[in-house]
């Protein structure tokens, strides 16, 4: 069973930034892709950033130029850095990794945009 710990949630400004981090308890080296959902409060959760395993990167419209995903193969890591971030990006953030078939969840982190 995979397990997938993210964090780096927090209350932060609109316009401010924050780095998430999501480790797994296995290597990500030949992970077919592994991604970030959003859900935002009363809302289904949609995906916003993935990473394949050939480092192709894929964004949601609402995020694009102000996210970005990237790896640690090393640390069995994937990042989700935020800029300019908006109250409407207010919500939980879960990593997930897609495997061959198999579908992996973390349990999320929070991130509320407020002033």
């Amino acid at each position: 069973q995979v397990q997938l710990v993210e964090s780096g949630g927090t209350l932060v400004q609109p316009v401010g930034s924050l780095r998430l981090a999501c480790v797994a308890s296995r290597s990500t080296l030949n992970i077919d892709y592994m991604g970030w959902y959003h859900q935002a409060p009363g809302k289904e959760h949609y995906l916003v950033a993935k990473i394949t395993n050939s480092g192709y990167t894929g964004y949601a419209d609402s995020v694009k130029g102000r996210f970005t995903i990237d790896r640690d193969i090393a640390k069995s890591t994937v990042y989700l850095e935020m800029n300019s971030l908006k109250p409407e990006d207010t919500g939980f953030y879960y990593c997930y990794e897609n495997h061959k078939g198999h579908e992996y969840w973390g349990q999320g982190t929070q991130v509320t945009v407020s002033s």
